[in-house]
């Protein structure tokens, strides 16, 4: 397992990262031990969480992944060999993640209130890296939409967001800093005001990237290799549609679709000729499409960790050891998808 640097930091984070937001919903903690024991057996160093897991977001699940990795933390005493990465949500509805039951923003106030509690859940001293989990202005993000449509309302304004982090980084309960679901102009945004203003820098950046969303590549990849913030990429397997697991109208029992019916993201125009594409490569060579999609993001030279998630141990194992798969394969794959689908 190869270690990458995260953003211009001393530290090094493997190049897969182990995601966990079915923890709590779809899998027990004694399954997220389980896990977290493979990772770390396979030389995975670096665990992503949110205050707002497990997903779906829901009142009586929220901090239960948080408390997953800390009751392991606490039984296995591997704090020290983990790079732990969470987030505080954005602006949102979800008022049963704070105190006095507002909506969520990206206050002082909150901020501080989401740390202390994600600290609390995750029994730690510190975390590594503290992610912003949307933006705090109002954004059309998550509908599967790359059209920019302004929104005018109000939102805490960047460098306050960024004083209140450097307070926190400055009392020792966060190392770094990172951001996710942002866009370019957000990420020089937050880029420009730290540089102004000597508070901490952003390190890295968590976008959804796949076979099927390659928007990233327009105006982040550039990002990432001039101002080093790397892509922490998430949904690898575009929400399971890259297993195949979805074509031809299939809904597995015990799926995330067939549970919660939320994976429209990717559904739109050609989705399902590109998907098919995808398959017939990965079963000419014999490779499982899984890895296929996992070994496509890992290798791109913008991503500094790929995001993957698992609901069993068959799966957790088919993307961890994704790494093997040999890369001149996946030149064929890309050569094929600039030719057939460049961007959606």
């Amino acid at each position: 397992m190869k270690k990458r640097k995260l953003g211009k930091t001393d530290i090094k984070v493997s190049e897969i990262c182990l995601g966990t937001m079915t923890w709590g919903e779809q899998n027990t903690e004694k399954d997220g031990h389980e896990q977290m024991d493979y990772a770390l057996d396979m030389g995975i160093n670096f665990f992503d969480t949110a205050e707002m897991y497990a997903v779906p977001p829901r009142k009586e699940t929220q901090g239960s992944t948080e408390k997953i990795i800390g009751s392991w933390f606490k039984k296995r005493r591997s704090r020290d060999k983990i790079i732990l990465a969470t987030k505080v949500s954005g602006r949102s509805p979800l008022n049963w993640l704070r105190e006095k039951e507002e909506p969520t923003e990206q206050s002082k106030d909150q901020i501080f209130e989401a740390v202390d509690k994600s600290l609390s859940r995750l029994g730690v001293d510190y975390i590594d890296l503290y992610q912003l989990h949307w933006p705090d202005r109002p954004m059309n993000l998550f509908g599967g939409s790359i059209n920019y449509e302004h929104i005018d309302q109000p939102s805490n304004a960047i460098d306050e967001i960024l004083d209140s982090l450097n307070d926190l980084v400055k009392v020792g309960k966060i190392r770094y800093i990172g951001l996710s679901n942002e866009t370019p102009w957000g990420t020089m945004k937050f880029l420009h005001h730290s540089n102004i203003s000597l508070t901490p820098r952003v390190q890295s950046i968590q976008n959804a990237y796949n076979l099927l969303n390659r928007t990233f590549e327009i105006g982040g990849s550039e990002i990432a290799h001039r101002e080093d913030v790397g892509l922490l990429a998430y949904s690898p397997l575009a929400q399971g549609y890259l297993t195949g697991k979805y074509q031809n109208g299939e809904l597995p029992k015990g799926s995330r679709k067939e549970l919660f019916n939320r994976l429209q993201r990717y559904e739109g125009p050609y989705a399902e000729e590109a998907i098919e594409d995808y398959l017939s490569i990965a079963k000419k060579y014999n490779i499982d499409p899984s890895q296929l999609a996992n070994q496509f993001v890992t290798t791109r030279p913008f991503v500094t960790s790929n995001i993957i998630g698992a609901t069993n141990m068959k799966q957790l194992k088919l993307a961890v050891t994704s790494i093997e798969i040999v890369f001149l394969l996946l030149v064929l794959v890309i050569k094929i998808f600039i030719r057939n689908y460049l961007f959606w």
